[in-house]
């Protein structure tokens, strides 16, 4: 039986009337008294190494503050949330015309690495969905320290997205077969599925992934000053790990929160992020997953969907359409067990109901 989610609010995403510009006009000043309490706990180090919050409202930046030795020309490396990279990328790819759809297969994109290792027929049936979707056949989970393709054997390989294709065919010796799942698919975190989804855009745009991100994502945000991460084989890291400002990440999310609209220009196309923030698998109960991004409500007595994408230590970049609000949280608190409670709590007791009730 597929698992409820509450539907988000796709009609606010055409009513921003700045149109993409995010306003700092108003930044921190006559801040909700919750988020005064915020600060002073994050200043206290009660949440550890919190390095930045950004809040912004009806594309209106309320909050922007910046901790231990950040600051707002500081490169964050969020880890894994800029896997999200790849899913905007490949809509990218899409509007192009370099890509048909989602439905593609991998194969079509990848076939000079055939023939692989454990051959397999499934194989060869592998879809772009799959890998955005972390549900392929393949043998992968970064969970699981036993599983062929969990990240830590990748790293060493150069070849990364040989390492992948060359994983045998999981079974489901723990869960139920895909078919007997929510939505028809059995998730498990597989960084080898994303990295992989930049060699696919690679060879459909015929030119490296780093620079058709700079043309047609990076350049018309405005957004010059980052770092990008390389594989092995120089293809652009959508692993994770590429690092940009914190005031770069809002701007990614909030075009996301707008439908892909940026200062009147469609960016990505509104049906691509429809279809990436809608649930496609669920990682555990309440906790849902679209095309490389987490879907999950937050809040305190009201909760309220979100999108996010999201990274090792904690790291957060949050769209909640219901309130037109994107928030932004980044750390350093890498490898903690409490890293990631540490940011649900200050969305769900401080950020969330604060601007709720503004």
């Amino acid at each position: 039986m597929t698992k409820y989610f509450a539907p988000i609010a796709w009609a606010l995403l055409t009513l921003h009337p700045l149109s993409g510009q995010l306003d700092y006009t108003r930044v921190n000043n006559h801040l909700p008294p919750l988020l005064d309490s915020l600060d002073s706990r994050v200043r206290a180090g009660d949440y550890e190494a919190i390095t930045s919050i950004l809040i912004a409202r009806h594309g209106e930046v309320r909050y922007e503050k910046y901790y231990n030795g950040a600051d707002v020309n500081a490169g964050h490396n969020t880890r894994s949330a800029t896997k999200t990279i790849a899913t905007l990328l490949t809509g990218l790819a899409i509007r192009e015309g370099y890509v048909q759809s989602e439905q593609d297969y991998v194969k079509d994109y990848l076939g000079l690495k055939w023939p692989v290792k454990n051959p397999d027929a499934r194989k060869d049936s592998i879809t772009l969905e799959d890998l955005l979707t972390m549900s392929s056949v393949l043998e992968c989970n970064d969970q699981n320290p036993y599983s062929r393709g969990n990240e830590e054997r990748m790293y060493p390989i150069e070849d990364w997205t040989q390492f992948l294709l060359d994983l045998p065919v999981r079974s489901y010796p723990w869960g139920p077969p895909p078919e007997e799942r929510p939505y028809g698919r059995a998730w498990s975190y597989c960084t080898a599925g994303a990295a992989a989804m930049a060699a696919v855009v690679e060879s459909a745009v015929g030119q490296p992934a780093h620079e058709f991100a700079q043309q047609y994502l990076l350049e018309p945000l405005g957004i010059t000053d980052y770092r990008h991460h390389f594989s092995p084989q120089g293809t652009l890291n959508t692993a994770g790990g590429s690092e940009y400002r914190s005031r770069d990440f809002l701007k990614l999310i909030q075009l996301c929160l707008q439908g892909g609209v940026w200062e009147g220009q469609r960016i990505i196309p509104a049906d691509w992020l429809k279809k990436a923030t809608t649930p496609k698998a669920e990682v555990e109960p309440g906790v849902e997953y679209g095309y490389l991004f987490w879907l999950e409500s937050f809040g305190a007595t009201a909760k309220y969907p979100t999108f996010y994408m999201s990274g090792n230590g904690g790291q957060k970049i949050v769209a909640v359409p219901d309130l037109d609000l994107a928030v932004v949280i980044t750390t350093t608190n890498y490898n903690k067990r409490n890293a990631h409670p540490y940011t649900d709590e200050i969305l769900n007791q401080y950020v969330i109901p604060a601007m709720a009730e503004e």
